[in-house]
Order: structure tokens, then sequence, then C-alpha cells
């Protein structure tokens, strides 16, 4: 464990290669939310109650890999640093399993649909455990600096923006636009998956080969006996979650993760049967939401300047919600542009790149106030464990596709959605079960945005906590410095 200040401005080349990163994961997160529960339940024909359970047991071993993912970078010691040996490790694995998610054999049964569905679920979502929990921890660590970790976390927003978008254009702009089949079709899921697969390679090893030299700031494990890695981390997870201002961050994004999860299984279902748009359609919509998001990087750090970190997630938050509920509300009222009209593009289009701008300051708030945990967790116990919060914190996004998928399947049994490449358009999808396609996407989803806001609400740790935090925590070092 490092035994000095390291309250510094990391260099802006650093910063850049560490933001790319984030890349890969917004290739993988798009396109697993976006494609899958719709691939494998409308166009292969799978029931979504079969489908959501083979992703909700994928994400059930993530509540194992992801801490323990955590722990082992947090303990691990080599001449490539704690973090590095996992990133360099995780991008082929991770391209391989994303490849045969989307590429299962002919004439499969649904069981055998099933367990297919299932198992590259989890060696997808492992391989990126492998790489992403070490990547989160090793921009917590680069700096202790209170606004340079907005910065930094900026930069992964941004890039993590950009992979998302990446995998929405080379999806809806080309491998399912409309010239070549569209959503349906199914041939064109796996040249898909092997196209991000590769970018997915591409960017995780600059990144990993781009940080290197951030080794030296970095904190080294402390000594500690061996112990069986299953027992360390469940002891570090126990520690982690006796930091009161973690647990209520931890269980207030876990709430939104699981609904913006629903919402993004069912935001295909909602662009082809609810609002009748064309694949061109949609892909403006996607690009609108990222560029909301992109310009909403650079209001972060000037946010926090005059507000607090708290202040972006509870914004941030409440706004989702609100713009996912109001389109649906207002078309079932009918106080919204008919279906086929430019009118109803272009109000959607407004909406989602409102949302994205906004959204945007709960992105880089939460990983900013993660980061000063670490800190004051260090404080209170001694132990520097980036890796274990941010395990717990990669668990909770994955239950967007997890637990999403899965409440998101179930809903369209419930719902009794017609399934099968045969259902075209709206007109093939009985009225009432549009409506209560809207009601489950729109009003039913975002009401639980209200129980993370107040969890968030219970969020303690200030600037100037902080900053009196650091304080004590290099007066302790540099007496252990001397001491040594």
């Amino acid at each position: 464990m490092s035994n000095a200040s390291n309250d510094r401005i990391v260099p802006f080349s650093s910063k850049l290669a560490f933001g790319v990163g984030q890349f890969a994961e917004g290739l993988k997160n798009t396109g697993f939310g976006l494609f899958i529960l719709f691939y494998y339940n409308q166009v292969l024909g799978l029931s979504g109650t079969l489908a959501g359970f083979a992703l909700f047991i994928a994400l059930i071993f993530d509540a194992v890999t992801d801490p323990l993912a955590g722990s082992l970078s947090d303990n691990w010691k080599s001449k490539f640093g704690r973090r590095h040996p996992f990133m360099y490790a995780s991008a082929v694995p991770l391209a391989l399993g994303f490849y045969g998610l989307f590429s299962p054999p002919d004439s499969l049964g649904d069981w055998g649909l099933f367990a297919w569905l299932t198992v590259f679920a989890i060696v997808t979502r492992g391989a990126m455990t492998l790489y992403h929990v070490p990547h989160l921890a090793l921009g917590a660590e680069m700096t202790e600096n209170y606004q340079e970790r907005t910065r930094i976390v900026a930069f992964r927003q941004f890039f993590g923006t950009s992979g998302g978008a990446m995998a929405s254009i080379v999806g809806l702009g080309y491998f399912f636009s409309d010239a070549n089949g569209g959503r349906l079709a199914v041939e064109n899921y796996s040249p898909y998956a092997m196209t991000l697969g590769v970018l997915m390679v591409v960017t995780i090893w600059w990144s990993a080969w781009g940080t290197q030299k951030e080794i030296p700031h970095l904190s080294t494990p402390p000594d500690k006996p061996p112990m069986n890695p299953l027992r360390q981390t469940r002891l570090d997870a126990r520690e982690a979650f006796g930091n009161a201002s973690f647990r209520w961050l931890f269980f207030g994004v876990l709430i939104v993760f699981i609904m913006a999860g629903v919402n993004g299984a069912l935001d295909l279902y909602m662009l082809q049967y609810f609002w009748e748009l064309t694949g061109f359609q949609m892909l403006y919509l996607q690009i609108a939401s990222v560029i909301g998001l992109l310009l909403g990087v650079f209001f972060a750090a000037p946010l926090h300047h005059y507000t607090s970190k708290r202040f972006g997630v509870l914004l941030g938050t409440g706004a989702w919600a609100v713009f996912q509920v109001i389109p649906v509300v207002c078309r079932l009222l009918d106080w919204f542009p008919d279906n086929g009209t430019g009118g109803l593009v272009y109000t959607l289009l407004g909406v989602k790149f409102v949302q994205g701008l906004i959204l945007q300051q709960a992105f880089i708030s939460f990983g900013s106030m993660m980061a000063d945990i670490t800190d004051e967790h260090e404080y209170e116990t001694g132990d520097r464990q980036e890796g274990i919060f941010f395990g717990a914190i990669s668990f909770s996004s994955k239950a967007t596709s997890g637990f999403g998928n899965f409440i998101g399947g179930i809903g369209l049994d419930i719902i009794s959605w017609p399934r099968g490449a045969d259902i075209e358009t709206a007109a093939d999808i009985p009225p009432d079960t549009l409506v209560n396609l809207g009601l489950l996407y729109g009003p039913v989803v975002a009401a639980f945005a209200v129980v993370s806001v107040w969890c968030y609400s219970h969020y303690k740790l200030t600037k100037q906590r902080h900053a009196e935090i650091l304080e004590q925590l290099n007066i302790r070092r540099e007496k252990a410095a001397a001491s040594s």
C-alpha cells in the first residue's frame, strides 16, 4: 500500500487510455442489452420466461465472480501491478463468448436454446468481469484528487457512451437495417457479434497498454498471509458492506439499474411495435440519446463545483424516470403525435436527447462518489480495496441485463406477447397487448426510481468530509513511512 499522498493530476494520455477501455463495455452492454432478449425471444422463438431465466442464472454467477475478481485484483502481486494482468487476459475470452452468444447451432429446441444462452451468457459476463472490475478499480486509484476523479470518470463515460453508440450504429445502421432484412433477419446476428468482438479486444488491450505507466502511482497489495480466495472474498465483501456510504449507493444503483435493464430489454419491442419506427428512425433515436450523454460529460465537473456529487445522482435518476414516463402516458392519453409522422420522430428525438444530457450527471457523479468511498474505507479500516467495491458495483450494473431481461421476459409472457419472426408490425399485435407493453415499459418500471432516490438521499460523504479524510490519511502514511 502506498505510504504517500496520491493527490495528483493524471496525464491526459493516461486518462485517454483509461477511458478507451470503457468502449469495450459500451459495446458489450448495448449489444447484449438491446438485442439479446429480442433475438432469442422474437427471432428464435424462445419463451420470454426461459430467455430471461437463462440470463438470471448468469447473474447468479456474477454475484460470486464480480466480488471475487475485485478481491483477487486487490491482492494480486506481479511486475505488471495488480490490475493489468487481468485486463490483458480477459479480452479474447470476452470476444469469443460474445460471438458464441449470437451464434447458436440451427435446430436447437427450446431447452437447447436455453442451455446455449445460459452457458454463453455466463462466459461473456465472466470474461467482462475479469476485465471490467480491475479496470474500474484502476480509475479510482490513479488519483485521490476530488475534482480529478470526476474528470477521469468523465473520460470513462465518454468512451463508454461512444462504445454503446458504435454498437447501435453498426447494428441498426447496417446489420439490422431494413435494407438488410431488419431486426428479424437471423443470419445477421453472428457477423454483428464478430465485429463487436474484434473491437472489444482492440480497445481493451489499448487501455491496458496505455495505462501501464501509471503502475508506479498505484497502491500495492498489503502483506497478508495466503488465504483461500473465496474466504478472502467473503471477508472483503463483508468489510465493504460495513461502510454505510457504500451500502446506500449500492442498493440505490442496483434498483435503478434493474429498472433500466427492463426498459433496455423492451426497447426494440417499443420501437418496432409501439412507436412503429423504421430501422433508421430507431438509429436516430439512439444517436440522439448518445449525443445527449456525450454533451452531458462536459457539465459534470461544473455541476460538482457549484452543487455536489449527490445532487448529480439525484438529478440524473429523477430525470431518467420522468422522461421514461411522459412519452408513454401522453401517447395513451392521445396527447402525442401519431405514429408514422415526422412530429412523433422529432418529439422522441428531443426527449431522448434531454434525457441523456441529464442522465449523464448521475453516471459521472456515481463513479466519482465510489472512488471517494475507497478513501473513507481506508481511513476507517486501513485497507485499500478499490477492487471489492467496484466488483459489487459491476454486479449491480450487470443486473441491468440480468434482472432486467428476466423481469422483461416474464412481463412479455404475462401480457401474452406473440413471438416469432412472422410478427412484423403493430397490426399483428392485439391493441390491449400494445397498451400493456407501454404501461410496463413506462410508468410501472419508472416508479421504482423513487426508492433509488430515497437511498441516495442517505449518502453523507461531502467534499469537506472527504478533504478531512485525505488530510488524516496523509498524516497516517507519513508516520508509517517514517517508522519504517
